[in-house]
C-alpha cells in the first residue's frame, strides 16, 4: 500500500540547514498495523505528515497504492486525501459547539454527496467505534477526553479511507482511556482490515501495533 524510497526533508533559512529526515525508505502493506516510533524531533511527525499528502518531500519518492502521489499537484493530492486517508491527532481537532453527529460528518462536505447519504455514512462510523447513540446530538465539548477521540475515529472512518493515520492519540488521555482508544485500533485493523499508522513515542503504544520503524535524528535505525 505504502512505498517510500529515499524520502529526505530539508528546511533552508538563509544560511541555516536542517535535515529533518534523511534518506528514509520503507514500505506498509495493505492490512497492516505498523508504529512508526522515535523521540521528539525525530522525524516521525514529518513523516506522516508526507505519506499524509500534508507535505512534500525534498526529495524521493512516496507511491501510494503504486501511484507516485509525492509528484502530484495540490488539487489531486486533497482529492486523495478526502477519499483514501483518515487523520486521528492528539488534540482531536473537533468544532466545539458541533454535534458529534455533524463533527463525523464534515469530512463528507467536500465529496457531492446529500445530506441524508452523509449522515447515513456518519452513523455507521460512530456505531463501528462503539459510541453510544444517545450522545450523538450531544456537543463535542460535552464528551470528555476518550470519548472526543473515538469520536476523532469516527470522523477518520467516515470516508472509507485505505488508511487511517493517527498521530499521538493517546497523548492527552489517561492510561486506561488510552488503551480503550488503542483497542479501537486494533478491533478496526484485525475485524475490518483497516490499514493503521500509528505515530508515536511511546513503547508501551508501539507495542499494540503488528510492527514498529524506529526513526532517530531524520533516520531509520530498525
Amino acid at each position: 500500500m505504502i512505498d517510500c524510497k529515499n524520502l529526505t526533508k530539508r528546511y533552508v533559512d538563509g544560511d541555516n540547514i536542517t535535515d529533518v529526515l534523511r534518506n528514509v525508505s520503507f514500505s506498509i502493506k495493505k492490512g497492516e498495523f505498523v508504529a512508526i516510533m522515535g523521540p521528539s524531533g525525530s522525524g516521525k511527525s514529518t513523516i506522516m505528515h508526507i505519506l499524509g499528502l500534508l507535505d512534500t518531500p525534498t526529495t524521493g519518492s512516496y507511491f501510494l497504492e503504486d501511484k507516485d502521489v509525492s509528484k502530484l499537484d495540490d488539487d489531486e493530492q486533497a482529492l486523495i486525501r478526502a477519499k483514501k486517508i483518515g487523520f486521528v491527532f492528539q488534540a482531536f481537532n473537533l468544532l466545539p459547539r458541533t454535534t458529534v453527529l455533524r463533527n463525523v460528518m464534515l469530512p463528507l462536505t467536500y465529496l457531492n454527496m446529500g445530506v441524508e447519504d452523509r449522515e447515513e455514512k456518519a452513523k455507521r462510523a460512530l456505531t463501528s467505534v462503539g459510541f453510544p447513540e444517545e450522545r450523538w446530538k450531544n456537543l463535542s465539548n460535552q464528551l470528555s477526553g476518550g470519548q472526543m477521540q473515538r469520536v476523532a475515529i469516527a470522523r477518520a472512518l467516515v470516508n472509507d479511507p485505505s488508511i487511517i493515520f493517527a498521530d499521538e492519540p493517546t497523548g492527552n488521555l489517561d492510561t486506561k482511556t488510552g488503551e480503550i482508544v488503542l483497542e479501537t485500533f486494533k478491533k478496526l485493523n484485525k475485524e475490518e482490515g483497516r490499514t493503521i499508522v500509528l505515530i508515536t513515542h511511546e513503547p508501551d503504544v508501539a507495542k499494540h501495533a503488528d510492527r514498529t520503524i524506529h526513526v532517530r535524528d531524520g533516520k531509520l535505525i530498525d
